[in-house]
């Protein structure tokens, strides 16, 4: 008889630290838009650059999963997407 041990998914072990803990609470949602709004903004002024259209580029991540209330990282983790269902499964 074999015994098979399951271990947990990357997503799973992401979303059991602090950081996700932190990064999925409102205070983690208020810095991801700010973040995403700081990075819009700089590369606004700097537009004529490659680096601002990078960082405009850059500021959908961070200004999504804000305003949505996702975390990109578990979702390419292979975890939930929403951030209230990471919560509910942290509870």
């Amino acid at each position: 008889m074999s015994t098979t041990l399951t271990c947990p998914s990357l997503a799973e072990r992401f979303n059991c630290t602090g950081f996700s803990r932190w990064v999925n609470s409102p205070t983690g949602r208020g810095f991801r838009l700010t973040a995403g709004t700081t990075f819009l903004v700089v590369g606004f002024l700097l537009r004529d650059s490659g680096l601002g259209i990078a960082l405009m580029a850059w500021s959908v991540v961070p200004l999504s999963a804000g305003a949505f209330n996702l975390c990109w990282i578990s979702a390419v983790l292979g975890g939930p997407l929403r951030s209230m269902t990471i919560r509910q499964q942290q509870a």
